[in-house]
């Protein structure tokens, strides 16, 4: 069968699960599913809803409907609306067609049933629930690799998550990137974290969402302009100016990671930035240099790296760049160890056509296979520890 990967041998770092209504609560334990909160469509466009969601769930019961999708899943519908968007066995037929070696499954909106409650109780049970359920989803094909979300709330429950998170069969670990409410995560009280992750060699990922700022403050866009619709065709997802924004939170977590040692005291420990985009990385590596150029007489804990910051960074992280950026500038200029393919199918900001748009990037900066090839798969083989 021709795929959409074609001769490509891919492993794909951003996908997604479009959850059924009831999909967190099944998990739940009773206590739990009593304080969930409703699935909420948010960010979903002005078109989302709960009807909506409950009319694809039952669309695998119409044969005909079912095989119109199942014809084209590459160039099929986005969101709830593709093939293998909510179903585990469906999603095994559309990753045959699309040929990916692996693709990590991220949830889409579970988490905002349970994520920055005031409840811990709630926060990490809902974390439970949602890395059960994940698991649940991907354990059908080995070529699915579910990613459990641990809150950063408590250290010991985060601790405790993480573990049970790792030993249900998760594969990587999103943490929430956004300002920290208490500790800092780079406090030695964390460091039981790195060490599991590192010792079960499960990366940390950052990604688009939750908690981490993805939008400017409302009031700039209270400009007497029109706002237009965004990406999705609603209100509350990303609009242009939002998209300049919304890495910042993820860029200083990364970099507190790396000035507070954490990379050095771990240096086993993987991290994946996804679905933040890569274009501001080249920034980083020299700001990184620079800062600890400027205060690493000043400060004991700059004293104590061994190396320069920005070879942490190569060392032990790495980013996916949005389908639109010039990805082969960026490896023609920062090294092609740092980046990585994603798709984020089913969602429609994956682009409908990465491939070509990431090739022809290469192309143009007349990157020859061999220094292109990390991106498409070695990268990610690394990440994951595989």
């Amino acid at each position: 069968m021709t795929t959409y990967a074609g001769e490509r041998f891919i492993h794909d770092t951003d996908s997604h699960l479009m959850e059924p209504v009831d999909w967190l609560a099944n998990y739940a334990d009773g206590a739990t599913a009593e304080k969930l909160r409703d699935l909420s469509l948010a960010g979903g466009g002005d078109t989302a809803t709960l009807e909506l969601v409950e009319q694809c769930w039952e669309r695998r019961n119409d044969p005909d409907e079912t095989a119109k999708l199942v014809a084209d899943v590459v160039n099929g519908p986005k969101g709830y609306f593709a093939y293998g968007s909510m179903d585990a066995n469906e999603r095994v037929g559309a990753l045959d067609q699309l040929g990916f070696a692996s693709q990590l499954v991220f949830t889409t909106f579970a988490h905002t049933q349970f994520h920055g409650r005031k409840d811990l109780d709630l926060v990490y049970g809902g974390a439970s629930a949602h890395n059960r359920g994940i698991a649940d989803f991907c354990s059908v094909d080995p070529r699915l690799l579910g990613v459990a979300f641990v809150p950063l709330e408590d250290p010991e429950r985060t601790i405790e998550c993480a573990r049970e998170a790792i030993e249900a069969g998760c594969r990587a670990a999103w943490i929430p990137h956004g300002v920290p409410t208490e500790l800092s995560p780079t406090h030695p009280d964390f460091d039981p974290l790195w060490a599991l992750l590192s010792e079960a060699s499960v990366p940390v990922l950052m990604h688009l969402g939750p908690n981490g700022g993805n939008q400017l403050p409302k009031t700039y866009h209270n400009n007497g302009r029109n706002p237009g619709k965004d990406f999705v065709g609603g209100g509350e997802n990303l609009r242009a100016k939002d998209f300049l924004n919304l890495f910042h939170d993820a860029e200083n977590l990364l970099s507190c990671m790396v000035m507070d040692g954490i990379f050095e005291q771990f240096p086993a420990l993987r991290c994946g930035l996804i679905e933040l985009g890569a274009g501001w990385v080249p920034n980083l590596l020299r700001s990184l240099d620079n800062a600890v150029l400027a205060f690493g007489r000043h400060e004991p804990e700059l004293a104590k790296l061994t190396m320069a910051p920005s070879d942490y960074i190569r060392r032990q992280v790495r980013f996916t760049p949005w389908h639109f950026e010039d990805v082969g500038w960026l490896v023609s200029n920062c090294g092609p160890e740092l980046f990585l393919f994603s798709s984020d199918w089913p969602h429609p900001e994956g682009g409908r056509d990465p491939i070509s748009e990431f090739q022809a990037s290469f192309t143009t900066a007349g990157l020859s296979a061999g220094a292109t090839s990390p991106f498409w798969a070695g990268n990610a083989s690394f990440l994951l520890g595989v």
